[in-house]
């Protein structure tokens, strides 16, 4: 698609369109005309707050009536499919949140509807565009870490204690599968951008809080292709209830050196026999986490307008989704997951 501008439409006015509405409205190339809410009240609040000309409480009329390039879906990942498969056939693009569906048949189904229809499904997956990950993968590509052969994190977030857990987002609580499918699939799909494409893993469930029916422990261990390691440890349950700029500390480790994340959002790097020093980078605190749904944004609206590849085209986070759905069946078996061959078509 080689245009100067996309017409857009936002489905869901919840919690998180929020970011996204206020990250577009910054974004040259895309002009949002719709939002689709089945709160009336709420569609027309919102597009009142976010300048959006028109609301509408179907999917259906509008796609009818506003006839628009790209769809971002912002609503349940139990709507996600439907809501995919509706816009494809009206020839819209979709650009769609996380998580992907409920289940890995729903998953491919909406990218394969997609592909029918020959428009493109991007996935809006904005952690790794974090500036502090897009720095880290700078400095592993720079050499200066060496070969990597471990990439570990530590998230602990206190919004999931008591009797009445994740009051921004209530639903969180009557999930059937929570912690590592709607959260820990940041990591894995920022630990692919990091470390590259997974082999295989293990991965350990628990829950904490008996109030939730899923997950809020998740450990879970990997090996990536290269031969790298990974660890990603976490919990909802035992941290600060207001969450840290980055949500955890991560730790990249090299045979010249490691390079460290701490939850202000700074870098700081040890050149092995040396002290650990300050990594300087720029990152801004505007928007959400450094910006990273405006700069997740802006490179889905240039790859749509250019035909440039996304780096989480549809097909391609079936490979996240992959290793999400290989974690719970390594969680229920006790068992190390292979993932060659998923996530790829085969």
């Amino acid at each position: 698609m080689n245009r100067s501008e996309l017409k857009g439409a936002l489905v869901g006015a919840g919690y998180f369109a929020q970011f996204q509405a206020e990250a577009w409205n910054r974004i040259p190339g895309i002009r949002i005309e719709a939002v689709v809410d089945q709160d009336p009240d709420r569609a027309r609040e919102f597009s009142e707050r976010y300048g959006i000309p028109r609301t509408y409480t179907e999917l259906e009329a509008m796609l009818r009536e506003e006839k628009p390039d790209v769809v971002d879906i912002v609503t349940r990942p139990e709507t996600h499919r439907e809501l995919t498969e509706q816009a494809a056939s009206h020839g819209a693009h979709v650009i769609c949140q996380k998580p992907m569906a409920p289940t890995w048949d729903d998953s491919v189904a909406m990218v394969e509807a997609c592909e029918r229809a020959g428009v493109r499904l991007l996935m809006h997956e904005n952690w790794r565009w974090q500036p502090w990950y897009r720095e880290m993968k700078r400095v592993i590509e720079s050499g200066a870490l060496g070969e990597v052969f471990h990439i570990g994190c530590r998230r602990r977030t206190g919004d999931g204690r008591g009797s009445e857990p994740y009051p921004v987002q209530p639903y969180f609580r009557e999930m059937e599968k929570f912690l590592l499918y709607e959260t820990v699939v940041h990591f894995l799909d920022t630990f692919r951008f990091l470390g590259g494409e997974i082999d295989h893993l293990f991965c350990q469930t628990d829950r904490i809080n008996p109030v939730i029916r899923a997950e809020d422990y998740v450990l879970l261990q990997l090996r990536f292709r290269s031969g790298a390691h990974g660890l990603i440890d976490n919990n909802r349950i035992s941290g600060p209830v207001e969450p840290t700029p980055t949500m955890g500390v991560v730790w990249i480790e090299g045979e010249k050196g490691a390079l460290r994340l701490s939850e202000d959002g700074r870098l700081w790097i040890t050149e092995y026999g040396g002290e650990e020093r300050p990594h300087p980078y720029e990152w801004s605190d505007r928007g959400y986490r450094g910006d990273s749904v405006k700069a997740a944004q802006a490179h889905y609206a240039e790859c749509l307008l250019t035909g440039r590849p996304c780096e989480t085209e549809g097909r391609a986070y079936l490979k996240t989704i992959a290793a999400v759905f290989a974690g719970y069946r390594s969680a229920e078996t006790g068992q190390a997951i292979s993932m060659n061959g998923t996530g790829d078509g085969g």
